[in-house]
């Protein structure tokens, strides 16, 4: 584990200070939960591997113009990453239903939305992350109507670059979740980009790939992972 002082420490991540004003270590832990932490394990190599990917994401992303708070890798488990002011909001958008949509609407799993669906989720572990719209984030002042505006294109841009990636390797990009801050008044993305925080499912067969195989008992978690890094081009480190 890093030395360095910790500002943070998630369910799933560490953030530590660094030497460098406005610049965070943002480290991996091998620990994995579902249903606000109800449910938990510790899974070999899960640190390395969402490091990795997120890295190799959140680059992608950069240079199809999105910012956000990735300045470098530092180790196989830790990257160096802009200070951010985050907003307790998480996006989501649902291109295929999955997930609490499912029982809350009384839809199918697998059915197409055409267009996608974006939803605003209040960041909150003890309240279930509630779905709140517009209105709760003017009225509770959680956020203002340029961010708004803002976190949905970039959502939506997010999802005009990662939908193809995926299709072309013989996947479906389900859904994601998107978490955002502000560094110097700029909207950045923020939090992480991987398999923990979105469903990926095989084109064919629809084969589970992601998080969902912890929260379902499907087991191969760490190895649908890697599955799904390996067909986007990663080369994972896991040895050092």
């Amino acid at each position: 584990m890093p030395a360095n002082p910790i500002l943070y420490q998630g369910k799933a991540k560490n953030l530590y200070q660094t030497e460098q004003t406005g610049q965070l270590l943002l480290h991996f832990r091998d620990d994995t939960s579902a249903f606000n932490g109800k449910k938990t394990a510790r899974l070999t190599h899960k640190g390395k591997i969402n490091n990795q990917f997120n890295a190799f994401i959140m680059q992608l992303l950069q240079k199809h113009g999105v910012r956000n708070h990735f300045i470098r890798m530092l180790d196989p488990q830790s990257s160096l990453v802009q200070h951010l002011t985050m907003v307790p909001i998480e996006c989501v958008i649902r291109n295929y239903a999955a997930g609490s949509i499912v029982t809350r609407l009384g839809i199918t799993e697998a059915e197409k939305f055409d267009p996608p669906i974006f939803e605003f989720f209040l960041k909150n572990d003890p309240l279930g992350d509630p779905l709140i719209n517009t209105s709760h984030i003017l009225a509770l002042k959680l956020a203002d109507q340029e961010f708004i505006t803002q976190a949905k294109q970039l959502t939506y841009q997010v999802n005009q670059i990662l939908v193809p990636l995926f299709a072309d390797k013989g996947m479906l990009l389900v859904d994601y979740k998107l978490e955002f801050g502000y560094h110097n008044n700029q909207l950045l993305l923020g939090d992480e980009f991987t398999p923990d925080g979105c469903r990926i499912w095989d084109q064919h067969t629809r084969k589970k790939m992601d998080k969902d195989r912890f929260r379902q008992n499907l087991g191969q978690i760490t190895d649908s992972y890697c599955e799904v890094a390996e067909r986007l081009g990663m080369q994972l480190n896991l040895t050092n």
